[in-house]
C-alpha cells in the first residue's frame, strides 16, 4: 500500500535524488522542488504529509518559504541545514518548523524522523477526543480546533508548542523526563537533543504569560506541569 506523499525542497539535485531514492524503499511518494517558489506552487495544488525543506536556496530561502507555507498549511516541516547553531533552531521553531536535521545527515535518521511524524499524524487523525475543551485556570485548550486561549485571548502557538502544552496538561503533576517528552511530542527515540525540549519549553512559557509558572523545572530530570492556587 502506497504511503504518504512527501515534498523535497532543495536546490541540490544530488540531495533530492538521495532522499527520494531512500524514502522510496518505504513506498513513500515524492515530489521535488529546487526553490521555495516552486515549492509553494506545488503545495497549492497537492496535499503533502511532510515537507523536507532546505534553508539555503536561491530565489526564495527556507525561512521565507516556511513563513509562506504556514499562511496556508499546517503540514509538518522538517528543515535541512548545514548550520547547527542554537539560534537557527530557535528561529526555525518560532516559524513553525516541526523538526530540524543538520547536513550532512544520515538518510536512515531522516527516514526515522519521517516515520515518527507520519505515525503521530495518523494517530491524531484516528483518535476520538472525548473532551473537546479543557480549562486550567486562565488557560483554555480547544482540542478540535487546536486553539489555545490565555485569559480569553487567543494566543499563537507553533504546532510543537501546542503538542507540548497538550502533553503537559494531560499529564499534570507528573515528573516528565526530557526523554519522555521528546518521545511523546516528537515521536522518536531520544538522541541527546535535550536542547530541543528546553527551547520549546522556553517558547511555551513565554506564550503562557503569567501561567508560565505552571511549568516547573525538575533539575536533572525534566519538567512537571503543576497547577497551583491563584
Amino acid at each position: 500500500m502506497t504511503k504518504e506523499k512527501i515534498l523535497i525542497v532543495d536546490d541540490e539535485e544530488l540531495i533530492r535524488d538521495m532522499i527520494k531514492e531512500y524514502i522510496s524503499i518505504e513506498d513513500y511518494k515524492a515530489d521535488e522542488a529546487e526553490n521555495g517558489i516552486e515549492a509553494l506552487e506545488l503545495i497549492k495544488k497537492n496535499n503533502y504529509s511532510i515537507i523536507i525543506l532546505d534553508i539555503m536556496m536561491r530565489k526564495m530561502d527556507g525561512w521565507s518559504t516556511c513563513r509562506e507555507i504556514r499562511k496556508i498549511s499546517d503540514v509538518p516541516i522538517i528543515m535541512l541545514t548545514a548550520r547547527g547553531e542554537e539560534y537557527d533552531k530557535l528561529f526555525g521553531f518560532e516559524l513553525g518548523v516541526d523538526d530540524y536535521i543538520v547536513k550532512p545527515f544520515s538518510p536512515k535518521e531522516l527516514l526515522a524522523r519521517i516515520k515518527a511524524i507520519t505515525r503521530r499524524s495518523s494517530i491524531a487523525q484516528e483518535s476520538n477526543i472525548e473532551n473537546n475543551k479543557v480549562h486550567i485556570q486562565g488557560i483554555t485548550i480547544e482540542y478540535e480546533s487546536r486553539n489555545v486561549y490565555v485569559d480569553g485571548e487567543l494566543i499563537d502557538l507553533t504546532p510543537k508548542e501546542y503538542e507540548l502544552l497538550k502533553y503537559f496538561t494531560q499529564n499534570t503533576s507528573k515528573v516528565l523526563s526530557r526523554e519522555q517528552i521528546l518521545n511523546a511530542v516528537w515521536g522518536y527515540d531520544f538522541m541527546g537533543e535535550d536542547r530541543t525540549v528546553d527551547t520549546h519549553v522556553k517558547m511555551l512559557r513565554e506564550s503562557l504569560k503569567e501561567y508560565r509558572k505552571f511549568i516547573k523545572t525538575v533539575w536533572g530530570i525534566g519538567y512537571k506541569f503543576e497547577v497551583g492556587e491563584r
